[in-house]
């Protein structure tokens, strides 16, 4: 891969390369092996961690449904998935409660810019659909995610809200949306 894409900051120069578009059936094996990839990488396997959601090996079937949205983004001209994130409802919470969900990155495209693309990307349709509080749980080993969160205004909370399930999670956050 061209070597100004893996320089941080360079996504006016890098954005024609990809495309950040709405998750296809044909995605799902691709988004399946980078949350798996993703998720080993960063050591959140096991019982408590979305690794091991059901949902994982059908994110076009799972978020092709009202009040829900997943979205990848494909290198151009490749159709290799590169990247990935949602909102869907938050289990288990008030119905104008989303979650920020399984949005993971390979490594080349991190420090981009293209994390906070998705996330600016996910509370618009987030906002489109009728929620007011978009929710996310992470690991704060992710630290890299988790700066990206702070500084797009979500807020650290002590405890989860809903119940997704993934107790092995450490940190959580929401933010109006």
């Amino acid at each position: 891969m061209n070597d100004s894409i893996n320089k941080p900051g360079n996504l006016n120069l890098v954005a024609d390369k990809f495309i950040l578009r709405p998750i296809k059936s044909a995605d799902n094996q691709q988004v399946a092996h980078i949350i798996r990839t993703v998720m080993t990488e960063f050591g959140c396997v096991g019982e408590g961690y979305s690794i091991l959601d059901t949902e994982v090996d059908d994110m076009f079937g799972t978020y092709n449904k009202e009040r829900s949205a997943f979205f990848v983004i494909e290198q151009k001209g490749t159709r290799e998935v590169l990247g990935c994130g949602g909102v869907g409802p938050l289990v288990g919470c008030s119905p104008e409660v989303c979650e920020l969900r399984k949005m993971y990155f390979q490594p080349e495209l991190r420090g981009l810019g293209f994390g906070k693309k998705m996330v600016v990307t996910c509370l618009e349709k987030a906002k489109e659909m009728g929620y007011h509080h978009c929710y996310l749980e992470t690991v704060d080993r992710m630290a890299q995610a988790n700066n990206l969160y702070k500084k797009m205004d979500f807020e650290k909370i002590e405890r989860p809200m809903g119940s997704t399930g993934h107790c092995s999670c450490d940190a959580w956050y929401v933010k109006a949306v």
